[in-house]
């Protein structure tokens, strides 16, 4: 949490000064008026507009912004699902499973900007709690925003970095010397914050309803069946799952739409500059390059796919180079877009085909083996496959383990968290790399993180 760190030190120095002032003079101690072009707090949360400003600054904060690129690259680098093509020392670490204590990409974008955007949530929940001008519709929808930011990049930390600090109040100097709080005690917060956003969040969409891009509750609903699943909470992940699926309101759309801002399939998408989606130019080049992009499909990845899947051709092409054949993710079809030339893809956080494949593997965990390949088969079917042959349950779960592979593919980090919940993490990695130990299934604690606040402590291995 290094922001937090720099607030500190500032607030140690504010201190020591307020002290000898305080020592050196009886003078009335004067605070000093708002600069003209700031709000104070009290007047930040004063009305539904200007605290509803406060909160929709959390989808498009800067650090939000890279949350949301580096959630899919590294993880999908540091798995059998992307490749990284470029040069830069630190992110090849993450493809060859050696990622250093003192990686600035491991700091930056797992750590300080997923603290710095709960900050900023945890700033918004406490100003919006206690508004007492506010709205209670503007309070129930603010905090319910906010309550599922914080879900959000907790959910997200904890998966790739284990037990973290639990940051879930304003005070600065408290939150700067946090210790590690336990994986099991960080999806406790993680389900009591998407529970608190799915009561007061409405159904329908504020904003631009047709574009999804706040946070309602079938958005929370889908995130908290998600947490149930890696919890191995098998019976609410199907109830949370079947919420969303029969809500009505979201429907399995042609793999070619599946991705654009009017998509019947999205619960969830993020704005962003000229309707160009984040993942749209990292995944793919400009016509005019021949140089392979940032991040590829691995070559093996592409047997995954069985005879006749149209998410082969639909999401997938490719480009040579140098006489190598790279595979591109094509489910952003636009490279760039411009105030001239607007895009129609925004950055998909949250979509219903991932909720069928949640209840799928539910049920099959419970013994319902034909909901399970029920829920499998409307996946399989929008691709263009025949129903699914496994019957067993360990055969169904491998075959659902292996749909989700196809169908989530580059999209924040689903392959490798799989396989680290499903405990595959291992056997796959240990194949394709002879850099693997058992303990990279934990990305290290930030070396310069733990020299700032010595409660921290390192994930064995490093």
């Amino acid at each position: 949490m290094k922001s937090i760190y720099i607030s500190v030190r500032n607030l140690h120095i504010g201190v020591m000064m307020t002290i000898a002032l305080l020592l050196s003079s009886c003078e009335k101690y004067v605070d000093l008026d708002v600069s003209p072009d700031k709000l104070t707090v009290e007047d930040t949360y004063s009305t539904d507009a200007s605290a509803t400003s406060a909160v929709l600054a959390l989808y498009s904060y800067y650090p939000t912004t890279y949350c949301v690129g580096y959630f899919s690259y590294l993880g999908g680098i540091y798995s059998d699902e992307l490749q990284y093509t470029g040069s830069t020392a630190e992110l090849m670490q993450f493809g060859q499973s050696s990622v250093s204590t003192t990686n600035s990409n491991n700091e930056n974008y797992l750590w300080i900007y997923p603290f710095q955007v709960i900050r900023q949530a945890n700033l918004t929940i406490a100003g919006v709690t206690n508004s007492a001008t506010i709205t209670t519709a503007a309070k129930n929808q603010l905090l319910g925003e906010s309550k599922f930011f914080r879900a959000w990049l907790n959910f997200n930390m904890v998966n790739y970095l284990g037990d973290i600090p639990l940051a879930v109040n304003t005070s600065e100097l408290e939150n700067a010397y946090l210790p590690r709080s336990t994986t099991e005690a960080v999806y406790t917060q993680i389900v009591s914050d998407l529970k608190d956003a799915q009561s007061t969040l409405p159904e329908a969409y504020a904003g631009t309803a047709a574009m999804k891009l706040r946070v309602n509750k079938w958005a929370a609903t889908a995130l908290l069946a998600r947490t149930y699943l890696y919890q191995k909470d098998y019976a609410n992940a199907e109830a949370q799952a079947t919420q969303v699926i029969s809500s009505g309101v979201y429907s399995m759309t042609a793999l070619s739409n599946a991705f654009i801002n009017t998509s019947t399939e999205t619960i969830l998408q993020f704005s962003t500059l000229y309707g160009a989606s984040t993942f749209g130019g990292t995944y793919r080049t400009s016509a005019a390059t021949l140089t392979p992009p940032t991040y590829v499909l691995q070559a093996d990845f592409m047997k995954s796919f069985e005879t006749g899947d149209n998410r082969k051709t639909a999401w997938v092409d490719s480009i040579a180079y140098n006489g190598v054949k790279y595979y591109r993710i094509l489910k952003y079809k636009q490279n760039t877009a411009t105030a001239t030339a607007t895009g129609n893809e925004y950055n998909v956080i949250l979509r219903l085909a991932e909720q069928y494949l949640i209840r799928a593997e539910a049920r099959a965990q419970q013994g319902n083996i034909t909901g399970a390949q029920a829920d499998l088969n409307v996946v399989r079917t929008r691709a263009g496959l025949a129903g699914t042959t496994a019957a067993s349950q360990p055969d169904l779960l491998t075959a659902i383990l292996n749909e989700r592979k196809v169908e989530l593919f580059g999209e924040y980090s689903q392959r490798w968290f799989d396989l680290k919940r499903t405990g595959k993490a291992d056997a796959v990695m240990s194949a394709l790399r002879s850099t693997w130990k058992s303990t990279n299934v934990l990305m290290p604690i930030p070396y310069n993180q733990i020299l700032l606040n010595d409660k921290l402590t390192q994930n064995p291995g490093y």
